[in-house]
């Protein structure tokens, strides 16, 4: 705990609120806040100068660089990353696997001046191994299929699947082939 960042940042205080679970492995850096009831998995790495809300769950060998904003009951799932200056609001669900980029033009020499990671929304649903680009918006409540590229913006309520992911359909047409709910997003209204 308070790993000291290889950059110089403006305060080097680590705050993780009470009832934190943190299992071995898991290098939390100095210059973070993060609300109550974390709970990490193995091999976690959380950089410096994030701010994150409770109830932050991530599993093993996930990562979440520095300067990003995650909201409350984010959930991140085995193998992420989350790239520098990234967005989460709350109720967040990344799938296994899913990478997040934030440089629009890799191996350009100005490129740090131009990065940002992508906006998602509350209650946005990411599927395994998805890969989100830099600059890109995932609207509320929107879900997007497993293996999808999302290269632009996804309107709120809307499942996006593909390479590159399009808009398909809204989630509350969705029905669950298993038959165990007829709407599985619309109980969450």
């Amino acid at each position: 705990m308070g790993q000291i960042p290889g950059r110089c940042i403006d305060d080097y205080t680590l705050c993780i609120g009470s009832g934190a679970q943190i299992r071995s492995g898991t290098v939390i850096y100095a210059g973070t806040t993060i609300g109550a009831g974390l709970e990490t998995g193995h091999n976690v790495v959380i950089r410096e100068q994030n701010v994150i809300g409770d109830g932050f769950n991530i599993w093993n060998n996930s990562v979440v660089d520095y300067g990003c904003t995650l909201g409350c009951r984010v959930s991140v799932h085995c193998n992420v990353y989350i790239a520098q200056f990234t967005v989460i609001e709350d109720d967040v669900f990344l799938a296994p696997g899913v990478t997040v980029a934030n440089d629009p033009h890799p191996g350009c020499p100005l490129s740090k001046k131009c990065m940002r990671g992508p906006v998602i929304r509350r209650g946005a649903q990411i599927g395994a191994n998805v890969t989100l680009l830099p600059f890109v918006t995932i609207g509320e409540r929107a879900v997007i299929g497993a293996g999808s590229v999302v290269t632009k913006d996804v309107p709120p309520h809307t499942l996006a699947y593909g390479n590159p992911a399009r808009a398909v359909r809204d989630i509350r047409e969705l029905r669950c082939g298993l038959g165990y709910v007829n709407g599985p997003y619309t109980a969450q209204e």
